[in-house]
């Protein structure tokens, strides 16, 4: 071993390189089997085998035999319409009887076709449209009728109340119960005793339920039937049709108009039964109530006096 210098130029006849995997960058691959035929050998070089030629243009990559119908890309046949479709419009770009070659087409009408002639056009039908109707209850505009009522009720049933406390239990100088009755047998009623105490009693109720506005058909009917025999008795203890006051009747005309007017009106919005709907707006059965009350009135006097009052 030296310490002279090794000359580039001269070969190491020492030196062995060592072989790498990377030496051979390009990969022979093994050649594929195929059926077509060898294309004949040209002036660049020799002729290939059918065995182990590599494929070269776009025929030959066919992933498979061409007999099991296998191929990379397929072309599918387009869609032509057969003799039983539609025709196109007879006068439209293609001819009378012609069809499209475009897959999806929009084909004008003849009305459409027509439009800048002056011919009739043919417009698309238009629907009707939904109108929904709803039934909607406006409460009216009362003014001061509620007001009116509430005083109609006060005066009517404050009077009947003071009556039937003066017959009920003698208040203010009445005749109680025994001087009530005493006066019926007097008139000629029959059953005085249980007439007098379902009389005070009707009286007494039917102006408190007045006043309070509680059921105001039934307390107007009370009151009315009180009324009607207040007025046959009081015709029949004079003789002849006597109307004035004080011998007349006109007091209990009056409070039987004025108690059969509640009743057809009802109490209005001011009483207990202000939130009932035949309290504003009475219909039907303030009517029957009205009937009742005339009904009971005569056939308490008829089958329990009897007398005609209208001649002595």
């Amino acid at each position: 071993m030296t310490d002279k210098p090794r000359d580039s130029d001269a070969s190491d006849t020492g030196y062995e390189p060592a072989s790498s995997p990377y030496d051979q960058p390009t990969e022979q691959l093994t050649p594929t089997t195929r059926s077509t035929p060898t294309p004949p050998a040209t002036s660049t070089g020799p002729a290939s085998s059918g065995s182990d030629r590599m494929p070269r243009t776009d025929d030959e990559l066919d992933f498979g035999e061409r007999s099991s119908g296998s191929y990379p890309t397929e072309q599918i046949p387009s869609f032509r319409p057969s003799k039983y479709d539609e025709p196109i419009a007879p006068d439209s770009r293609y001819g009378a009887g012609a069809y499209s070659e475009q897959p999806t087409e929009f084909i004008e009408t003849p009305a459409a076709n027509t439009r800048g002639s002056g011919a009739a056009e043919v417009a698309a039908p238009v629907p009707e449209p939904i109108t929904r109707t709803e039934t909607v209850e406006i409460p009216a505009r009362r003014g001061t009728t509620d007001l009116g009522l509430l005083l109609l009720r006060l005066a009517v049933g404050g009077i009947f109340l003071v009556h039937g406390l003066q017959k009920l239990i003698g208040l203010w100088n009445g005749p109680g119960l025994d001087g009530f009755r005493t006066l019926l047998e007097d008139s000629g009623y029959e059953q005085a005793n249980l007439l007098a105490i379902a009389g005070a009693v009707g009286e007494t109720a039917g102006g408190a339920l007045l006043i309070l506005g509680l059921a105001t058909p039934f307390a107007g009917a009370a009151v009315l039937a009180v009324a009607i025999n207040a007025w046959c008795f009081k015709q029949a203890a004079e003789p002849g049709l006597a109307f004035f006051a004080p011998d007349g009747v006109e007091y209990e005309t009056l409070l039987g108009v004025a108690a059969a007017a509640i009743i057809l009106t009802g109490p209005g919005k001011i009483a207990f039964d202000g939130r009932r709907g035949w309290a504003t707006r009475p219909r039907f059965g303030s009517f029957i109530a009205l009937v009742l009350g005339i009904a009971g009135g005569v056939c308490l006097w008829i089958f329990l006096n009897g007398a005609n009052p209208l001649v002595q």
